[in-house]
């Protein structure tokens, strides 16, 4: 079944997809859960080890480190977040018609989208940033932004998620303070050294040229300043292979227990921004067909155009990225050509 998928199909898939409009390169690494199937292919500007900027599928890396720290009895998602925070961090991060819940929010909150800490990363910002104004996100400067806006629902008020960037950066220094070390000395020893990842790595510095740059419609966009501030809400850069690498682990029990994807899968909230897709804890799942949204990929999008997703139907990993702000549905479109070269 397996031979559905050769390497000169994956090829002409790639390359298929940088004549759309606006896609100027595309990268996809596919494998089998059983090894039995192991590609990757590159065209236009992107060739199979560019390094690339994963954006928000950095959540996944978040995610796996705070389960690890689980697994190690360091804290427990239920936790308040108080408990690891300074009270200068939490003063008005949550205040709803006049109550202020700030003290009621939770690890699981932060993790699943449901704390109701508003978003920073606003269209505005957007229209900033892709107009040629790049800016640095500072965690002080994204807390003063969220402390102005008002939430949208209470802390794990049911039925109610809203995707926010911000609860990411928070569950960033919670990982500091529970281990005393830095986000970026963390992701190196709890993820990229552990899996001797030699091509990812935090992104710091604003003249590292090495990833790739981003387009958005049909201009390039050069933004090193909000890349370089933004660590554990999006800062990673990797190539499709060593995304892999990673995905395979976070779901087949190398980074923290198998058992807990049953609890991160648990209860789906769907979300409606950015794009159409379900959240659960620290993980999405992108339905493929309006039919059965109750199927379809489970990992996590990058807002850069990258993607690292599973399909448990087919047991078919993908990762890469088609480098472009407004183009998932383009890797939606890539991915389940594939799947249903499997089912057939």
């Amino acid at each position: 079944m397996n031979d559905n998928i050769t390497q000169s199909l994956l090829d002409d898939l790639v390359v298929q997809v940088t004549g759309k409009k606006n896609i100027f390169g595309a990268v996809m690494c596919v494998e089998k859960g059983d090894g039995s199937l192991s590609l990757v292919s590159g065209a236009g500007n992107l060739s199979f080890d560019t390094p690339y900027f994963i954006a928000s599928v950095t959540k996944l890396y978040v995610t796996a480190i705070l389960l690890k720290l689980r697994s190690q009895q360091k804290l427990r998602v239920e936790d308040k977040i108080s408990k690891y925070l300074s009270q200068e961090i939490l003063n008005g991060i949550h205040v709803l018609d006049g109550v202020d819940y700030s003290h009621e929010i939770t690890i699981k909150h932060l993790l699943s989208n449901t704390s109701g800490i508003p978003d920073y990363f606003t269209s505005e910002l957007v229209s900033e940033l892709v107009d040629g104004k790049d800016q640095a996100w500072s965690f002080e400067k994204t807390l003063e932004a969220i402390k102005r806006k008002k939430p949208k629902f209470k802390p794990g008020q049911k039925g109610k998620a809203q995707y926010s960037d911000p609860n990411f950066r928070l569950l960033g220094k919670i990982i500091e303070s529970i281990t005393g070390q830095s986000i970026q000395a963390v992701f190196k020893a709890y993820i990229f050294d552990e899996l001797q990842l030699a091509s990812t790595y935090l992104f710091e510095d604003v003249s590292d040229k090495r990833p790739i740059q981003i387009f958005y419609k049909k201009r390039q966009l050069h933004v090193p300043l909000y890349m370089s501030s933004i660590d554990s809400e999006g800062g990673i850069v990797s190539t499709a292979q060593e995304s892999m690498v990673f995905l395979k682990a976070f779901f087949n029990g190398r980074l923290f227990p198998k058992k807990d994807l049953a609890e991160l899968t648990s209860h789906w909230n769907l979300l409606f921004g950015p794009g159409l897709f379900y959240y659960g804890i620290g993980i999405s799942r992108q339905p493929t067909t309006l039919f059965n949204l109750k199927k379809g990929l489970i990992g996590h999008w990058g807002q850069s155009g990258a993607f690292a997703f599973y399909h448990e139907d087919t047991d078919l990993y993908f990762t890469g990225t088609i480098n472009q702000f407004t183009g998932h549905s383009v890797a939606v479109g890539m991915m389940m050509k594939l799947i249903k070269m499997m089912k057939h």
